[in-house]
């Protein structure tokens, strides 16, 4: 497979997933700076696109899959998103984003409970520049942590 190639991979899956960037890229042989960098980059690449498009995305998808039956408003999921909204800010939604949600559902939750997009931006580049580099090092050095506990 050419090197673009495996790079657009790993960018690509860690769009969805940051996880997914680190332990491809490092199957690749790429180095952790390579690695964490198109990690970093592929998270970011979501959130841009979800703040700066987010509400037209949801419109197009609420015209498209409307639902016909009531939703409850107030779920134990919601109310515990609700919690880490009021508690940490855009600051503790970005600081969970690569970790506990995917850079989807980050951005999603950080847009949908109205951060700004500035701030969004911001606390995002930093938590996920700080859990790329630290997934990244706990893949090439720790990975056999990773496999017993499930994670790859």
């Amino acid at each position: 497979m050419p090197v673009i190639l495996k790079y657009l991979t790993v960018y690509a899956l860690s769009a969805l997933k940051i996880i997914f960037g680190p332990t491809l890229g490092l199957a690749y042989g790429f180095s952790v700076l390579e690695t964490t960098l198109l990690s970093l980059l592929g998270m970011m690449s979501t959130v841009y696109l979800l703040t700066y498009f987010g509400p037209e995305i949801r419109n197009l998808s609420l015209r498209l899959f409307k639902s016909k039956k009531k939703r409850k408003n107030f779920t134990p999921k919601r109310r515990r998103l609700v919690r880490i909204w009021t508690k940490y800010g855009v600051a503790g939604i970005a600081f969970f984003t690569p970790i506990l949600l995917s850079p989807i559902g980050g951005a999603i939750l950080a847009n949908a409970f109205g951060g700004k997009r500035s701030e969004i931006i911001r606390w995002m580049w930093l938590f996920g520049a700080v859990w790329a580099f630290i997934l990244t090092l706990l893949t090439r050095y720790a990975g056999w942590l990773l496999e017993d506990f499930g994670v790859i």
